[in-house]
């Protein structure tokens, strides 16, 4: 599968999503993947980071050693995976923002036909996961993507909740590392993305 190439593309506050990106770079990988793993910048002020120390600690941490998501690593993969917390049932402004400044690319059709999975995660099981994936889709609908989501496809989809249409992460009192379940789901849907994406590449 070297000629398969997935950008794994996110935004994560306190590292709940930035953990399922992780997971799924690493299931992309198994199968022989070029990989990339891309943030998108940060746009909320330091007064409102500073307000969560947990917010703090995890831009401390990542910000050094994961890249900056740019347009050219939307151009050069052929294969997407796109993650956001929940925002009242929506992407977060952060991923939006970036989302948004592809429209040059879309132009050019340097977009469609590759296929793309979506993953979230969000305090509560009933905070929006499911919606927020479903309006990130309508995203790469227009671009002409292909969406992939992992369905009822593996044990490990039932394991971490059952959502068929992306790794969900309800992190509740549990902190922001999600669960060994919730994990291996979000390997799986990496896994998942990048064997369509070589099958497609023919």
């Amino acid at each position: 599968m070297s000629d398969v190439k997935v950008a794994v593309v996110y935004y994560s506050a306190t590292g709940s999503v930035h953990r399922l990106a992780e997971a799924i770079a690493l299931g992309a990988a198994d199968t022989g993947a070029e990989v990339r793993l891309r943030r998108v910048a940060e746009l909320a002020p330091d007064h409102a980071i500073d307000a969560n120390p947990a917010w703090r600690t995890h831009i401390e941490a990542v910000n050094p050693t994961i890249p900056e998501a740019t347009l050219d690593d939307l151009e050069w993969a052929n294969a997407y995976a796109f993650g956001t917390p929940t925002r009242f049932g929506n992407t977060t402004a952060q991923l939006k923002q970036f989302l948004d400044t592809s429209g040059g690319l879309w132009l050019a059709g340097k977009l469609a036909d590759k296929p793309v999975t979506s993953f979230t995660s969000a305090i509560n099981a009933h905070g929006g996961m499911e919606s927020t994936i479903l309006s990130l889709n309508n995203v790469f609908y227009h671009w002409g993507c292909i969406i992939v989501g992992p369905g009822y496809t593996d044990d490990s989809v039932y394991a971490a909740g059952g959502n068929p249409y992306g790794t969900s992460w309800a992190s509740g009192t549990q902190g922001n590392k999600p669960d060994a379940a919730a994990t291996a789901a979000a390997r799986y849907q990496g896994r998942r993305l990048a064997i369509i994406a070589a099958r497609l590449l023919g």
